[in-house]
């Protein structure tokens, strides 16, 4: 059986290197290895190979940085391909007396949350890891049939289900689609592109400068992609945009989303803001943004490809 991270809710053992932390792997103990050849056990899950962006950019999209002293980092992003492999909860390797190492920050090794790793470690890797946070999460909730509400079992085969063995439901991970996009704009005075970035509430944090985002939300039943963008942005910030047009994805496991990363025009309209999701929404040039999210997360992606087209360094 192939090595396993260790997860604790979104959290990830990793050990202390010198460019920062990286994920452990541990060798699953025999008698974890002896319960049967089921891919799934509540609490241990098998990953399936996670594959680097160059398997499907052009070659000269490889390093999106503009920094030079980031080539090298940013070409290893994205050309590391994640091996298929496994992950357990620390419950399950406890229970299991699977060998870990000491944890604690003094020895090396600690559990680190997924948001602070996403932002230094290759594409491949950190989604693999989601997919180990989001199958998990899954496993746990659905123990239990959501029609008869009968214990559920793994599927006899390799097969991500959870089956009810009295009415053979069958409960698949579900993914739940998102929709993210940059609005940009030329500056009415000065002619700067701008972009249109908003605060959320549930971006506030103490004793930090407010973090700003793009405005996003789920893709509602017997919407199309275009539509939830349209909707979303209207409901938000009561703007119309035009010249929808899609860039790229990322799986987010918070708590089991697909972020669709998306470009569009302003066409008209002044912002009024859904005061019950935002604080504070407008178009900021390029050359003045506020704090923005992190590097790793698609909303960051976005906000940088806009930056690059107007050769601006963020």
């Amino acid at each position: 059986m192939a090595h396993a991270f260790v997860l604790s809710e979104d959290s990830i053992l990793c050990r202390q290197m010198p460019n920062g932390w990286w994920p452990l792997q541990v060798q699953p103990s025999q008698s974890s290895n002896d319960l049967n050849e089921q891919a799934y056990q509540v609490g241990h899950v098998t990953l399936h190979e996670s594959l680097a962006p160059s398997h499907w950019l052009p070659n000269d999209s490889n390093n999106t940085g503009n920094h030079a002293d980031d080539t090298v980092d940013r070409n290893v992003a994205h050309s590391f391909t994640a091996q298929a492999t496994s992950a357990m909860t620390y419950d399950y390797a406890v229970a299991h007396n699977v060998t870990l190492p000491i944890i604690a920050e003094s020895s090396g090794n600690t559990f680190v949350p997924y948001r602070k790793l996403m932002t230094h470690l290759p594409v491949a890797l950190s989604d693999q890891i989601s997919q180990a946070i989001q199958l998990l999460s899954w496993q746990a909730d659905t123990q239990f049939c959501s029609r008869c509400a009968s214990p559920t079992v793994h599927a006899n085969q390799n097969e991500r289900a959870m089956v009810c063995p009295i009415c053979r439901l069958h409960q698949y991970p579900r993914v739940q689609p998102c929709v993210i996009t940059a609005i940009t704009r030329p500056n009415p005075v000065t002619n700067e592109m701008q972009i249109l970035l908003a605060h959320h509430h549930r971006h506030g944090q103490q004793n930090l400068p407010p973090m700003y985002g793009l405005i996003a939300g789920f893709v509602e039943v017997g919407e199309s992609l275009e539509h939830a963008v349209v909707r979303e942005v209207a409901e938000e910030v009561n703007i119309s945009v035009s010249d929808i047009r899609y860039v790229s994805s990322q799986p987010w496991p918070f708590p089991s989303n697909l972020m669709l990363g998306f470009r569009a025009s302003y066409a008209s309209g002044d912002i009024i803001l859904q005061e019950d999701e935002l604080a504070h929404a407008d178009f900021f040039d390029l050359s003045n943004l506020p704090r923005i999210p992190p590097k790793g997360s698609i909303a960051r992606d976005l906000i940088d490809q806009v930056a690059k087209e107007e050769n601006i360094n963020l």
